[in-house]
């Protein structure tokens, strides 16, 4: 898990796969929103950031309530979609 956390490029990809390995197990896009805002949750209290992009999001995440934190966490599923 540390190499996939070490680069930005990687840890997309492991986002983008898990989140397809979610929809084929039938996980509804709330369902999937929600574990990734658990996960952000996980990652913000444990996970010291490894590069200046989780740097960033770790700031924006940390400057946000609840309700902005799971809208960060909804648009991280999308931008590992596209």
């Amino acid at each position: 898990m540390s190499t996939v956390l070490s680069n930005f490029d990687s840890w997309k990809q492991f986002l983008a796969d898990r989140l397809e390995q979610g929809k084929k197990l039938g996980l509804t896009d709330d369902t999937i929103a929600n574990l990734a805002f658990e996960i952000g949750s996980f990652l913000d209290e444990r996970v010291d950031p490894k590069n200046e992009e989780q740097r960033v999001l770790k700031e924006i995440w940390d400057a946000g309530d609840e309700d902005e934190r799971k809208t960060l966490a909804r648009l991280m599923c999308k931008l590992v979609q596209h």
